[in-house]
């Protein structure tokens, strides 16, 4: 039960803190507008660092269903232990998104295109090319994998691993998250996408439902695939 907790409190620090920084530098009249695209990465990449320090202690720290179905597809964790993860992760992501509405509350009327404020919320593509930004979404969830996996191995110091894990989701944004916006996780996008519909939100528009497929699919294959090659190379070591 305390492995639930722990990826329901940490997936909420996630959600709460990389959609709270999106949110400063994109909506209306905050002090953090306009800082641009590297304050965006680097504020996601905090986040994922503080959000597995932060849940660490109480079980894997999984915080993404594609990482907790890549885990359990390479016999790392139990199948049975899969739902109730990603149910946490999914709680987690909603709820944090209620948070970073209510922080904003008053920004959301300053603020009047809705692209901009669904992308608060849930990511999108630069360029609409389905088959493009489903590989986008899935290399950048493999590379995030690897390294997962890779931690192990490599005997880090206890402590270090969730600097690690912060340092690739920076990479992999400043790198290749410029297509997508980078999901790397379907919770994180999913979650908060669900609650852009639901939530009384000023100036909001649609929720894009006809890409919302892509930043939960694409990652759950780069995941398991990511994973399945890592596994495989282990083998030939």
């Amino acid at each position: 039960m305390v492995e639930i907790y722990g990826e329901a409190i940490g997936t909420f620090i996630l959600v709460l803190l990389g959609n709270g920084v999106v949110a400063g530098n994109v909506l209306n009249k905050t002090k953090g507008g306009n800082t641009g695209w590297i304050m965006i990465t680097l504020g996601w990449g905090l986040a994922v660092t503080i959000a597995v320090y932060a849940s660490g202690i109480m079980g894997p720290a999984h915080l993404n269903p594609a990482v907790t179905i890549a885990m359990a597809a390479v016999g790392a964790l139990p199948w049975s232990s899969v739902p109730g993860y990603i149910l946490a992760q999914m709680t987690g992501a909603m709820l944090a998104s209620v948070f970073v509405w209510a922080h904003y509350y008053p920004h959301w009327e300053e603020t009047k295109d809705p692209g901009t404020i669904l992308a608060t919320f849930s990511t999108g593509p630069a360029i609409r090319h389905t088959a493009s930004n489903v590989i986008g979404e899935a290399i950048g969830t493999a590379i995030l994998i690897i390294v997962v996996m890779a931690m192990g191995p490599n005997n880090l110091t206890s402590g270090l691993g969730p600097m690690v894990v912060g340092f690739v989701v920076t990479s992999v944004g400043l790198s290749l998250g410029g297509t997508t916006g980078y999901a790397i996780n379907p919770a994180r996008d999913l979650g908060p996408r669900i609650m852009h519909a639901i939530l009384p939100i000023a100036n909001k528009g649609d929720s894009d439902w006809g890409y919302a497929w892509i930043p939960v699919v694409g990652p759950i294959l780069g995941a398991v695939v990511g994973a399945l090659l890592y596994n495989m190379a282990l083998a030939l070591i």
